[in-house]
């Protein structure tokens, strides 16, 4: 059974330069933990404006928030393994 693919979205906008620090975060550990990445630029919608405003970027994952403002590279990738260690886990019962 394939083990499912984690996908992290990044609420944020242009000319913001932690969503761009964020980003490089996000390559650095999709490239050793692959996941699918969702950028939204939240400029655009004023429902996404209105609740995260200026507190981003914000960074789910599969859903569930997990970073506002800075990402945690250690924290990510532990967060992503021990993910697939209990799905893979499961999918073996």
């Amino acid at each position: 059974m394939a083990v499912k693919r984690h996908t992290v979205t990044l609420y944020g906008k242009a000319e913001c330069c932690l969503c761009d620090e964020a980003m490089e975060v996000l390559h650095k550990v999709d490239a050793i933990v692959p996941f699918d990445l969702e950028k939204i630029d939240i400029s655009g919608n004023p429902e996404l404006m209105a609740r995260f405003g200026l507190k981003i970027p914000v960074i789910f994952v599969d859903g569930v928030p997990a970073f506002k403002y800075r990402v945690n590279e250690g924290r990510l990738i532990k967060l992503l393994t021990s993910v697939l260690s209990a799905e893979k886990e499961s999918a073996e019962c």
